[in-house]
């Protein structure tokens, strides 16, 4: 047995400015985490539903979960890769969260 971290990314499908997010950038993505980890899985596909009060009207967002397993939890790494792709997508908030794990 071992310890781990899994690293979840929240990521909408759909940009702050309306424009989807493209396959393309999804594979690249999946590609820089691939070098940098060593493997990323995303779940584009099955895409989840997330809804949140904003004042008086929901707020709705469809995402895509992106996982990575890491043997250690770099948070300025983690940190850093929010604020871009915040930026890049142009969202007020994109959620990474983290949990220590078991391997088996």
């Amino acid at each position: 047995m071992s310890h781990a971290f899994l690293i979840e990314i929240l990521v909408p499908k759909v940009t702050g400015k309306g424009q989807p997010v493209t396959k393309e950038w999804f594979g690249t993505f999946l590609k820089e985490l691939t070098q940098t980890f060593g493997g990323a899985t995303s779940f584009v596909r099955a895409s989840g539903e997330g809804l949140w009060r904003n004042g008086d009207e929901p707020q709705r967002d469809v995402i895509a979960v992106v996982e990575v397993m890491a043997d250690e939890l770099k948070q300025d790494y983690w940190a850093s890769l929010r604020r871009r792709l915040e930026h890049e997508l142009s969202q007020e908030q994109i959620v990474i969260r983290a949990q220590e794990i078991i391997c088996f």
